[in-house]
């Protein structure tokens, strides 16, 4: 990958890099053209380094830079308003609170920030909790939001684009829906097992992230579930077994940077084994090392392998390197795993330094022990200026070596400088047709029937569609999907079918249905008495229509699903 390979020489320490790095010029990725230019241009070389080398940028660079510039680098926090220089009273507000200033512009431009995370808060979304805020609502919001916080970041002194990312997991992990083409959770793709599919989806997936100006995606998921599929990840995770997830997860990285997208794997070492939730409390990875090995680290070694631009740290007791200490804090874990053991040279990001374990110390304090461990990027600090100031204080007294930092930066300018290649895309390519059918075959791939009839029609007269309230959306989704397929669907009576999704118990499912589907992770199908059961890992618009599909007869379910259900065969359908 072009992502990699111009990455791979910020391992070298920062020293040799301003001596002068050398190598290949990745190619950039076509894309769409239209009327907007791009927003994440490679501004021209002060000193005459070839603006097609990332890396001898980066150099040139930090060689410049001061303390107060390099401590803004490597900070990541979000803001309020949906606009980078117009925000309401109230966003002004929780500005003021959170960095001194009144708009993400004016943040950016007070702690000369290396990047901004782009966040949005749901009811249902599992991450919740570090998100406050909404500061996206559709494309052309971000687009334009987007552009102004580029514009902000131009006027730094490091002359460098800014690092814009989001958590766009798809699933039950997404920022952006409206107008998008909504990829299926990774579940789905681990039921599909086809990782061609895989690459196609999440290439529309960074086209049109790209197009909205996001630079960093915070996916893949790389957690491996234990094989009931317990724990806090879920539907997030492609599945259960390691050795699948690592095709999987190098598909999605291939396909988020051939759009120009750098991608992320997380949450390292691990979360998939755990049953606590690192928002709060850290959770224990209790295997031992060897276990840990062959269960967790498959698909982050292979992600990396793949090109991917960043590895988040968890914070997470991974008890047999390093116990007691959270990973995004451990040397042992990022670097000496990390960096040594799995030959990583991009970016290492924390997961989000608001999170309950991470806030055992103070921020400034925080962000040192953070940078010392191995990470680069310190992501939604809880208090910008402490976390900055406690840089400057650990470069004053020592405890954080200028050369820790420095090495740290350089990795983020070079990735920022190499998705800068890739041109922008119009916002045209958003929700387009050719996007729909590349997930749309993933989706189809995806469906899997856990019990009943594998061929024909799986119901014959009329149907009606049922769902707990908070499905009302998938519910319309499938009645219209169904009709077009030829179905006859009235209000009430005829053969059940009864949709179940995230976040549903036992109490939620219909006795009376013939057919249950779960469209999130499948579970929950194992206390389900219908004689047909589904899963479509997915509630979106295709999956819906790719439900429909199979239950008209005129597709089959090829799915096979990527945990144990109970006593539930993986497919009733042969494979």
């Amino acid at each position: 990958m072009a992502i990699v390979k111009t990455l791979s020489r910020a391992l070298v320490v920062p020293l040799l890099l301003l001596l002068g790095a050398c190598g290949d010029e990745p190619a950039p990725t076509p894309a769409a053209t239209g009327s907007v230019p791009p927003v994440a241009s490679v501004p021209p070389s002060a000193s005459g380094a070839p603006v097609g080398d990332p890396a001898a940028r980066a150099a040139e660079v930090v060689a410049r830079l001061s303390d107060e510039d390099l401590a803004g680098q490597v900070l990541m926090p979000y803001a309020y308003g949906s606009s980078a220089t117009a925000v309401d009273p109230d966003n002004a507000k929780a500005n003021q609170g959170l960095a001194g200033v009144d708009t993400p512009a004016e943040m950016i431009t007070k702690y000369r920030l290396g990047g901004l995370i782009l966040v949005g808060f749901t009811v249902d979304d599992p991450t919740s909790t570090t998100n406050p805020t909404t500061n996206v609502e559709n494309p052309k919001q971000v687009r334009e939001l987007t552009t102004g916080l580029q514009q902000a970041a131009a006027g730094l002194p490091a002359t460098a684009p800014l690092m814009i990312g989001m958590d766009q997991e798809y699933g039950v992990v997404t920022r952006v829906a409206d107008g998008v083409t909504m990829l299926p959770s990774a579940m789905a793709f681990g039921a599909a097992r086809k990782p061609a599919l895989t690459e196609a989806a999440w290439h529309a997936a960074g086209e049109e992230l790209a197009a909205m100006g996001i630079t960093v995606d915070f996916a893949p998921v790389a957690d491996t579930l234990n094989t009931g599929g317990g724990g806090v990840i879920g539907s997030r995770s492609f599945g259960s077994d390691a050795r699948v997830n690592a095709g999987q997860v190098a598909a999605a990285v291939r396909g988020l940077q051939s759009a120009g997208v750098a991608a992320t794997l997380k949450h390292f070492p691990g979360h998939g084994h755990t049953t606590a939730d690192s928002h709060s409390e850290l959770p224990l990875i209790g295997q031992s090392r060897g276990a840990w090995e062959t269960q967790d680290l498959p698909p982050f070694r292979s992600g990396i392998e793949a090109g991917a631009g960043l590895v988040m740290s968890g914070h997470l007791n991974l008890a047999s390197v390093d116990k007691g200490v959270p990973a995004t804090f451990s040397h042992k874990i990022m670097t000496e795993v990390l960096r040594g053991q799995l030959k990583f040279t991009g970016v290492a990001v924390t997961d989000a330094m608001n999170m309950a374990p991470a806030k055992k110390w103070p921020a400034g304090e925080a962000a040192v022990r953070a940078l010392n461990a191995g990470n680069d990027m310190l992501l939604m600090p809880p208090d910008i200026g402490a976390a900055r100031d406690g840089i400057l204080a650990g470069l004053k007294t020592g405890s954080l070596k200028r050369e820790r930092l420095t090495e740290a930066v350089t990795r983020i300018l070079t990735l920022k400088f190499t998705t800068a290649l890739t041109p922008q895309p119009d916002l045209a390519v958003v929700g387009s047709a050719a996007h729909q059918k590349a997930v749309a075959a993933a989706d189809a791939a995806a469906v899997t029937i856990l019990r009943g009839r594998c061929a024909g029609p799986l119901t014959t007269g009329p149907v009606s569609v049922t769902a707990p309230a908070s499905r009302e959306v998938a519910r319309t989704n499938l009645i219209k999907a169904l009709q077009a397929a030829g179905v006859p669907v009235q209000t009430s009576g005829g053969t059940v079918i009864h949709l179940a999704g995230y976040g549903d118990e036992r109490v939620d499912l219909d006795d009376r249905a013939a057919i249950t589907v779960m469209m999130d992770s499948p579970g929950l199908l194992a206390a389900a008495t219908s004689p047909t059961l589904i899963a479509t890992y997915s509630s979106s618009r295709l999956s819906m229509e790719a439900l429909a599909a199979v239950i008209a007869g005129k597709a089959a379910a090829p799915g096979r699903s990527p945990i144990a259900v109970g006593k539930l065969p993986r497919t009733a359908c042969a494979a």
